[in-house]
Formats: C-alpha cells, sequence, structure tokens
C-alpha cells in the first residue's frame, strides 16, 4: 500500500499537461483507455450499466455535500458553470445537485479537485 501512496503522491505533484502525458502514456503501454478506467472503478470494477464496448468520455459533476467553506463552494459553482451568484446560490444550498453535465473526463477530474481542495465533496457519474 506504501507504494501506491507513493505513486499518488507524485500524481498529485503533476500539473494538468504532465497528468495528460501520462494518461496517453498509460493508455498506450497498457493498451486501455482512461475513460473505462474510471468507468469501471465507479462501478467496483464491474463495468456498470454500460454495454461493454462503449466508452465513456463525459461524466456529470455531482455537488454531494458543501462541506465548510460555502462561500468558497458558491465561486466555485459560479466558476464553472458560469451562472450568477443566485443560481450558484441556488445550487449550493439544494445540494445534493447537478453542478454541470457533459464534462470530458479530464476536466472533471480537475474540478473535482478544486471542490475538494474548497471542502465539499464531489461524485462524478
Amino acid at each position: 500500500m506504501a507504494k501506491v501512496e507513493g505513486i499518488l503522491e507524485e500524481i498529485k505533484s503533476l500539473t494538468v499537461v504532465e497528468l495528460n502525458e501520462l494518461v496517453k502514456a498509460i493508455e498506450e503501454e497498457f493498451g486501455v483507455s482512461a475513460a473505462a478506467m474510471a468507468v469501471a472503478g465507479s462501478a467496483g470494477g464491474g463495468g456498470g450499466a454500460d454495454s461493454p464496448g462503449e466508452e465513456k468520455s463525459e461524466v456529470t459533476i455531482n455537488l454531494v455535500e458543501v462541506g465548510g467553506n460555502k462561500m468558497a463552494v458558491i465561486k466555485l459553482v459560479k466558476e464553472v458553470t458560469g451562472l450568477g451568484l443566485k443560481e450558484a446560490k441556488d445550487i449550493v444550498d439544494n445540494a445534493p445537485k447537478t453542478v454541470k453535465e457533459n464534462v470530458p473526463i479530464a476536466e472533471a477530474q480537475e474540478i473535482k479537485k478544486k471542490f475538494e481542495e474548497a471542502g465539499a465533496k464531489v461524485e462524478l457519474k
């Protein structure tokens, strides 16, 4: 487990461009798709409801819990969605709520990271 944690720490230090290069290299090296790995991982490896040959390239970002820093989360919702302050506040106040749909997986993971840094809990579906 220590080896995995060390790898995760290294990945956390990568820039978005470096992370993208890493994903491409893993896809080429192992003949897999990051989208398929994300779907399999979120479904417990069972493949979920998607058909076996279908790869998911876009996801929905759902705000599950706001956490302790509500203002930061409202600002993030506003930034991510392009909505006004009132609309962003409504999403946060009514969590769990969908923040954005049809987001490319790499972008969604970056957005999720920002929300988690603000103390919110987000899930990608």
